[in-house]
């Protein structure tokens, strides 16, 4: 008899930056967003092959916005089917042939915004990871209300980042992670760039691996060897040892990380300068000056 307690949602959340990306095209890398997709793309089959019952979603986070590249709706899903080459699985297709037809419209939406409407200088160059792990946490809990009576749904989330991180985005990224462990949801972290200190507080919160790989052309390797078991089938591995965890907060006036700061007894917000009212609660602290000498009496 199948155990029911299998079902598994991966939902992979992939860094489309074009600003980042395109700096890496400028710079000859070897590594390209068409050789992420393709890495991306067989993580997915292999998550899905594992058994019938696993779910897959994917988001691109972009600059401006965060969008589902899979599942798409299913007025769109009508619109254009693919038939699948021979001899290849038809969820495999239907995969393969929406990443790449979504990642294609976001890179021709950003063409005609370069072309139209902005320079190259004014685009903004953070990607909202925030924004898409409050996406991935609102379609776990629609497929858990969706779930048959007896049967429970585990999910996970893969980041796979390359741009640097956004401290403005502090609050409500970490405002979702703590959504995430209370979810039980274990939040996993391929950092293709320089450190994220953001997301390796997220994988420490709730359990999940943060790596930045050593070697960019090996993505798919490690995709496969550390991101694809599930967390009960991970304890039985040997995996990178856990990263060193930067646990700076951000503060509340500038979004810069800072490691001595002010903080609001009322509602805990973090300020790198003293004020004497909170921007946030807006609480007058009163300021407790130097007690003053009182003055000897003479004796008579």
């Amino acid at each position: 008899m199948e155990d029911k307690q299998n079902n598994s949602l991966l939902i992979i959340i992939l860094d489309t930056n074009p600003v980042w990306w395109g700096r890496k095209q400028l710079a000859n890398d070897q590594l390209t967003l068409s050789h992420c997709v393709d890495c991306v793309t067989v993580l997915a089959d292999s998550h899905l092959m594992l058994t019938h019952k696993n779910k897959l979603a994917v988001i691109a986070a972009h600059t401006d916005h965060s969008v589902f590249l899979y599942p798409r709706p299913q007025s769109e899903k009508s619109m254009a089917v693919k038939l699948p080459d021979d001899g290849q699985y038809e969820v495999f297709s239907q995969v393969e042939g929406q990443l790449r037809s979504q990642i294609q419209r976001l890179i021709a939406a950003d063409k005609v915004k370069i072309d139209d409407m902005y320079e190259v200088a004014e685009q903004p160059s953070d990607s909202l990871v925030a924004g898409a792990i409050s996406m991935a946490l609102c379609y776990t809990h629609r497929l858990e209300k969706e779930c048959p009576i007896g049967e429970t749904l585990s999910t996970r989330i893969l980041i796979i980042k390359g741009s640097n991180d956004c401290p403005s985005q502090y609050m409500n990224f970490m405002n979702a992670v703590f959504t995430a462990q209370k979810l039980n949801i274990v939040i996993d972290a391929c950092v293709l760039d320089s450190d994220s200190g953001l997301l390796q507080q997220a994988c420490d919160i709730t359990n999940g691996i943060y790596l930045k790989i050593p070697q960019p052309l090996g993505l798919l390797q490690y995709l496969t060897w550390v991101f694809l078991p599930d967390p009960n089938t991970r304890s039985k591995m040997a995996l990178p040892p856990r990263a060193q965890v930067d646990y700076r907060a951000a503060c509340f006036c500038h979004r810069h990380l800072i490691d001595i700061g002010y903080v609001c007894s009322v509602c805990l917000s973090i300020y790198c300068t003293f004020s004497p009212i909170c921007s946030t609660c807006q609480t007058t602290f009163k300021i407790v000056g130097p007690q003053k000498l009182m003055k000897k009496k003479k004796k008579l």
